[in-house]
């Protein structure tokens, strides 16, 4: 295909509670909304993809929120102008390749130039601002040829250019194509929810200020209105006694309702693995039950990988652990293995063909996989939970958009039911139709 025009505009989405990021606290997001219209052989079509940019995630910074915000949304405008003006040719998978190896680096530059270094706005900000531009070249394709996004990934739509032209070590990955290394998908995901560091676990919590609009507040309610069994915990990284008490409760409260996986997220906070690995011991020592259910430990440590080579060996040996913020790319997931990282948790965000390209070099060695969210409302949902049933992870997918603003996807929850809601603790793809993505009409909205 040949890419002809691109389109960009925001969609503004207002959480109806607060969630904790870090030391940070999102109360709104953009989610920046793009078309991509291709053309082939005479025939059009256009693929729509949104991602939501949220700022205190894909840019933790003392600069003020709204200058991380206006600096994103003027990114994507870059990335828009830059991307129609070397209008490109070929598969969605080669042409994210292209970009993110050969340009991507620079316009970041160009962006960071003259700034002192407080004010860089960092890699992972970029891919995400990109993400939307790769995504919506996915199902751009699809909808050209009449396919799925993830079902021209093989041979028959990439030709010679296996894996071995974006992978290292080559010789690993000869004659190898991404959906080598896809599943069947299974339309039923388990699905996980969030207990975000700022939730109300226990009625003596509330404030009396929670919003009175038919969602639940509580954990328990939760739980019981979707069927929960997978909860994944925020913690603080920097308070061991608040971490600890935080995960005994909600463990506790797991083991009362039924809840049968946790996991704990330390928000890249920690720098030593003895604080993890205390917590952990101490779990296991104390609270048997609890620590069987948790299933694996996501992201203790910084963001930047290479600036912190720590030695993660001591953490695995407990639980598996799963790099999210530090995986940019594949080369990151080779270096964390190398520091004792077992897994990886890919995310739609930092861009399809990243996510591919890490899932495939994991599982070729011997790594495991989640898909995790990023609070993903509207359209940036459904090739979210896609990759999650592609992929083949431990168990089922990260969602949490209908907890923090679950009104943003009101309209899709009217075509795809199962999608924008949870229930009987899963998702249910099935109503997902047609090439590219499967939208069934929702792009329109």
């Amino acid at each position: 295909m040949k890419v002809k025009r691109i389109a960009l505009s925001f969609v503004p989405v207002v959480t109806r509670v607060p969630l904790k990021f870090g030391d940070q606290t999102l109360t709104e997001v953009s989610c920046a909304r793009v078309g991509v219209e291709v053309e082939t052989a005479g025939r059009n079509a256009t693929g729509w993809a949104e991602t939501p940019l949220s700022v205190a995630w894909v840019w933790p910074s003392t600069l003020g929120y709204q200058e991380r915000e206006d600096r994103l949304r003027e990114f994507c405008e870059m990335l828009r102008a830059d991307l129609e003006k070397h209008l490109e040719e070929g598969h969605p998978f080669v042409i994210g390749h292209r970009y993110i190896e050969d340009r991507l680096h620079d316009r970041l530059a160009d962006e960071n130039e003259g700034l002192n270094e407080a004010a860089h706005m960092p890699h992972l900000a970029a891919l995400v601002c990109l993400s939307a531009f790769d995504l919506a070249l996915y199902d751009a394709f699809g909808k050209l040829h009449d396919v799925g996004a993830f079902e021209c990934l093989d041979q028959k739509w990439l030709g010679e250019k296996d894996l071995s032209h974006f992978l290292e070590p080559a010789e690993k990955f000869v004659g190898k194509y991404p959906a080598d290394y896809f599943v069947v998908p299974e339309m039923k995901q388990p699905v996980w929810h969030l207990v975000g560091g700022l939730d109300p676990i226990k009625e003596s919590e509330l404030k009396g200020d929670e919003p009175d609009d038919g969602y639940p507040v509580l954990l328990r309610d939760w739980i019981h209105r979707d069927g929960l069994t997978c909860l994944k915990i925020k913690l603080r990284g920097n308070d061991l006694e608040w971490d600890f008490e935080r995960l005994v409760e909600i463990g506790k409260i797991s083991l009362e309702e039924g809840v049968t996986h946790l996991t704990t997220d330390f928000n890249c906070m920690v720098t030593d693995p003895a604080y993890v690995n205390e917590i952990l011991d101490r779990v296991a020592a104390d609270h048997a039950g609890i620590y069987e259910r948790i299933v694996y430990v996501e992201q203790p440590f910084p963001y930047d990988l290479e600036a912190n080579q720590i030695d993660v060996h001591s953490v695995s040996e407990r639980k598996p652990l799963f790099m999210d913020e530090s995986a940019h790319d594949w080369r990151f997931v080779r270096l964390g293995r190398e520091l004792g990282w077992t897994s990886v948790a890919l995310k739609t965000c930092k861009t399809l063909t990243g996510a591919i390209l890490s899932l495939c070099w994991a599982k070729e060695h011997n790594m495991t996989l989640m898909v995790q969210d990023l609070t993903n409302p509207r359209l940036a949902q459904v090739p979210h939970v896609l990759l999650a049933a592609y992929a083949g992870t431990i168990c089922g997918v990260e969602s949490n958009a209908m907890q923090f603003y679950p009104e943003a996807s009101a309209e899709f929850l009217k075509v795809h039911p199962g999608l924008y809601q949870r229930r009987d603790g899963v998702l249910d793809l099935s109503t997902l139709s047609g090439p590219g993505f499967g939208y069934a009409g929702v792009e329109e909205i």
